[in-house]
């Protein structure tokens, strides 16, 4: 039983091999770019809309809706990354339906890079908000002696994305493969309905953590700016 897409090699040629990972995660890169393409080339702002619009815009507000819900000051700025992340990993997952297709993020290499993208946004956005310096100055708070803590503490953080997708996906997979062998009529049912459930929370909780450390590392620095302001005003007094 091939629990990892990486094992499922699909074409190898003089030593280059080509994944199940690979193929599968382009397969789900095109009908994200295809449906996205084909909801939103006739948007309509009158008052008879496609159901497709209804239903984009109802994805929408509730991505918006659960980053303001995290503290984020502007949902909108950060919108376009984390509703990204969660649909990819929610059509990945809840394409395990289709017969042959394995998810790619039951892959530690796909779960890896969507957990480094996450490490790159929080000081992306954190520097875009409040300065390359202010955001340096965070890791040396309290003192100077916290800076291993605190570089050790944002690559745990990215390991801990990663590994928790993997994990989940890659288990999901395995109680399959078992219960098929064991009845191979009525529990893969049952599996694969809970399945698709299970890939939709884990898409969420994904994007909500990647939210949770954006919103938390600007908030972070949003603070260090303000005390650094104060002791600029008392020392200008």
């Amino acid at each position: 039983m091939e629990i990892s897409p990486d094992s499922w090699i699909i074409y190898d040629w003089g030593g280059w091999r080509l994944t199940a990972t690979a193929v599968f995660t382009w397969v789900v890169m095109a009908i994200l770019v295809f449906g996205s393409w084909a909801v939103t080339a006739r948007l309509s702002e009158g008052e008879k809309v496609s159901r497709w619009q209804v239903m984009l815009e109802v994805i929408v507000a509730q991505i918006r809706e659960q980053i303001g819900e995290v503290g984020a000051e502007n949902p909108d700025r950060y919108l376009p990354f984390i509703g990204t992340l969660f649909l990819f990993i929610a059509t990945a997952n809840i394409l395990s339906v289709v017969p042959g297709y394995q998810p790619p993020t039951g892959s530690l290499s796909t779960t890896a890079a969507l957990a480094i993208c996450v490490l790159i946004a929080v000081p992306v956005f954190s520097i875009s908000s409040r300065g390359f310096r202010g955001y340096l100055r965070t890791y040396l708070r309290p003192t100077p002696l916290m800076l291993p803590f605190n570089l050790i503490s944002e690559a745990s953080r990215t390991l801990a994305l990663a590994i928790r997708l993997y994990g989940n996906v890659m288990s999901g997979t395995i109680i399959v493969g078992i219960l098929i062998s064991i009845a191979p009529f009525f529990f893969p049912i049952l599996l694969q309905m809970l399945g698709l459930l299970t890939g939709l929370i884990q898409a969420y909780i994904f994007a909500i953590l990647a939210m949770v450390y954006i919103a938390s590392a600007s908030r972070v620095h949003a603070a260090a700016a303000g005390e650094d302001q104060i002791l600029s005003d008392n020392q200008g007094d």
